[in-house]
């Protein structure tokens, strides 16, 4: 069991954030949220990879301090039906999933894809629409401020997908939840 974070009477506690991703680039993008958004969000990176449980998160929980308004989130590619089907059985954590991956949600903040498309085809577009190299786990400049400056269209975009479809992505709902705990 984890020890519990002490609250003060006149002080509201913020939630804080743990997030359970498959990769480094998920990775990459929660750092840049994390700074943005100056909110406290654990990284939990590619380390568990794609054999998470409701166990193993409160495994790698154990020992640090938690609060009953702290988040977990699962990001993921929606790519692979097995690991989608393992990750929809986890009821304690919100599941963030990008299909084909979450170069998606980046591509999102370009243009409104709405036909089926591959991680790379993904890559190739965002290579052409931000005039450079993008490579796998960074996030260079351009990127992010097209994701600052874009979000809300990104997110406008990804609520007309279906969920786990191709194309699709639900990252607008941590945006959101990020949002409102900066109110």
């Amino acid at each position: 069991m984890g020890r519990k974070r002490q609250v003060s009477k006149e002080k509201k506690i913020k939630p804080h954030f743990w997030v359970f991703c498959e990769g480094k680039t998920e990775e990459s993008y929660v750092c840049f949220l994390r700074s943005k958004y100056r909110i406290q969000i654990e990284i939990v990176p590619k380390i568990i990879g794609s054999n998470i449980d409701e166990k193993l998160i409160r495994r790698h929980k154990r020992g640090k301090p938690t609060h009953e308004k702290d988040i977990d989130f699962l990001m993921y590619d929606a790519d692979v039906i097995e690991v989608l089907n393992r990750l929809i059985k986890i009821k304690s954590a919100k599941l963030l999933a990008s299909n084909p991956s979450i170069e998606l949600w980046f591509l999102l903040h370009y243009k409104n894809q709405t036909a089926n498309i591959t991680t790379d085809d993904c890559i190739k577009e965002l290579c052409n629409r931000n005039h450079n190299n993008y490579k796998k786990g960074a996030l260079d400049q351009k990127l992010k401020e097209k994701l600052n400056e874009r979000c809300a269209e990104a997110s406008k975009r990804a609520k007309q997908k279906e969920l786990f479809n191709n194309p699709s992505s639900n990252i607008y709902e941590l945006i959101k939840i990020l949002e409102d705990s900066k109110k």
